[in-house]
């Protein structure tokens, strides 16, 4: 028990950015984006949904018989 808590007590230490202010610059770049490009992946979720007939199957709400 004291290991415990005496473990959860320094896991409150000092917390600390892990990147460097120096280091933002290039994890802001466009490269490093999970999605390079939106506007066409968007459009290509959209036919493929059409195609599979299951509009939504991408996350979003509703069913395939297109009535809401």
């Amino acid at each position: 028990m004291t290991v415990g808590l005496l473990a959860g007590l320094t896991a409150c230490g000092n917390i600390e950015p892990w990147v460097k202010p120096y280091e933002r610059q290039a994890l802001a770049d466009p490269i490093m984006a999970q999605n390079p490009n939106p506007v066409s992946s968007a459009y290509m979720d959209h036919v493929f949904e059409a195609r599979e007939g299951a509009r939504g199957a991408l996350g979003g709400g509703g069913g395939g018989c297109g009535c809401n």
